[in-house]
């Protein structure tokens, strides 16, 4: 949500209150994009990565404040559960920095954190889901203490009238239900923003629509939930289900979930804002002081609070953002598909990958959703959640394909020419992008690797012991920073 709340009691007027100013802001915008008061002289491109802590018997570790407060770091956040943090990575400018750069910032990070970690009993782990989640991290006494997580919850469940249902299928089944939505916690994932002007945001959405699903397939790692082993990004179907608001009714009626791949191509980025005005009700309806309209008409630059915190509560795949950066607004696409881990290197290739085949899919002469239909991506997009390395997927020009053969024979070398569009050295690019080539030539990623790993130590106990024994193997090698394909060398 990125904002905070103070925990309250909404009633009838506040909603309706809301919901009128909520659309004012949508109209000041929309004048905002016509006159064009966007930033676009200095695109950024950022990163956020969400960690799990652990004990040292490599269960879930609930101490996050007081992490948080020993590292005394305002770049770390508070995440959902009380086993969560949040790591917000400082923007840069790929054509002066290149992706690189992201990766010193992170791992300092990480070590800093590691350290006090330690000094509470705990370990930091970069994973989708983590492994050894039980039922008993389903129950709202892990939410963190922060306010607007509490409140959200109440919220949620208030919409949807009843405990929320978990029903996964993948190898083995999961069904559950919680009566909060401690099992989002469960979620920690890589989110990467790509700053763009307001008249070339369509198309970076839509080619990050187009691209999530291959992003799944190269970087999947979250095969296992409540001990099950389910989907290969079990984080998809999970996130989908813990914030869903809607009643089985509901659902039968076609009213839209509030995380949402979407249901059509865009032209421009006012689509998004105002479809979520259109179809979603507000959960948090908190209205501030400002008069957006006056603000416009001042000179000033609106923060749009109402439209913004709005947004936040719609769980886009690929999701718009309006923010104000120095009184100056700029807008960006926030790709929230991939989860955490496993390790650093393998983070900075999966945001070459992104961040290069974006810009080229962007900038094509003949747009690759052009010649694809929006169904036909929300379904790669599932089969890859599913299946992961081994997936297979519709792509123009070449139907249906094992998604590792299109990434490699067609879509890395689009990458490559993308970053050189971004203006990253070729040297950079390829030690990069080539971890990816790797991952797809010898079909391992984190959550291929995961499966494989239990499977292997199926005798040595439980599952529950497996998999502690499997999450401190995966929480050495992290440390290492070896690519996850060269693990089992």
């Amino acid at each position: 949500m990125g904002e905070e709340v103070e925990h309250r009691t909404f009633t009838r007027d506040d909603r309706t209150r809301y919901r009128t100013k909520v659309r004012a802001c949508l109209d000041v915008f929309e004048r905002m994009l016509v006159a064009s008061r966007f930033d676009t002289e200095h695109p950024a491109t950022g990163m956020e990565i969400e960690l799990n802590l652990v004990d040292e018997e490599n269960e879930p570790a609930l101490c996050s404040i007081e992490v948080l407060e020993a590292l005394g770091d305002p770049d770390f956040q508070t995440e959902l559960g009380r086993f969560n943090l949040e790591i917000n990575v400082a923007p840069k400018r790929l054509p002066e920095q290149g992706v690189m750069a992201f990766g010193e910032g992170v791992r300092n990070s990480l070590n800093a954190a590691e350290a006090v970690a330690t000094d509470v009993g705990a370990h930091l782990v970069m994973v989708g889901i983590l492994p050894t989640l039980t039922d008993r991290h389903l129950d709202r006494e892990v939410l963190s203490t922060n306010p607007r997580y509490q409140l959200l919850s109440d919220e949620i469940l208030a919409a949807r009238g009843e405990d929320i249902v978990l029903d996964i299928r993948g190898p083995e089944r999961l069904r559950v239900t919680a009566d909060s939505i401690a099992p989002e916690a469960a979620c920690t994932s890589t989110q990467l923003h790509v700053q763009v002007g307001p008249d070339t945001f369509a198309s970076y959405w839509n080619a990050s629509q187009v691209i999530s699903s291959v992003q799944l397939v190269v970087g999947a790692n979250s095969p296992y939930l409540l001990g099950r082993e389910l989907w290969q990004e079990t984080r998809i179907g999970l996130f989908e289900q813990a914030t869903d608001t809607r009643a089985e009714e509901l659902k039968a009626q076609g009213v839209r979930p509030r995380v949402w791949f979407g249901e059509r191509w865009i032209t421009s980025i006012f689509d998004l804002f105002e479809e979520n005005v259109r179809y979603f009700p507000s959960l948090l309806p908190v209205i501030s002081d400002e008069d957006p309209s006056a603000v416009l008409e001042a000179g000033g630059t609106p923060r749009l609070d109402e439209l913004r915190l709005h947004n936040g509560t719609i769980y886009r795949w690929n999701r718009p953002v309006y923010a104000v950066v120095d009184d100056v607004p700029h807008v960006r696409v926030e790709n929230r598909v991939l989860p955490s881990g496993p390790t650093v290197v393998d983070t900075l290739a999966n945001a070459a990958f992104y961040f290069g085949l974006v810009r080229a899919l962007a900038e094509q002469d003949r747009p690759v959703w052009s010649k694809m239909s929006f169904a036909a991506a929300e379904e790669n997009f599932h089969a890859a959640a599913i299946a992961g390395i081994d997936a297979q997927v519709y792509w123009p020009g070449v139907g249906q394909v094992p998604a590792t053969e299109l990434v490699v024979r067609r879509l890395l070398p689009l990458a490559a020419e993308g970053l050189r569009l971004w203006g990253v050295a070729d040297g950079e690019s390829g030690s990069l992008l080539d971890i990816i080539e790797r991952r797809c030539v010898l079909g391992v990623n984190g959550a291929s690797w995961l499966v494989d790993q239990v499977h292997r130590r199926s005798g040595e106990g439980d599952r529950h012991a497996v998999l502690k024994s499997v999450v401190g193997d995966y929480r050495e090698r992290m440390h290492s920073n070896e690519p996850v394909h060269s693990w089992d060398d």
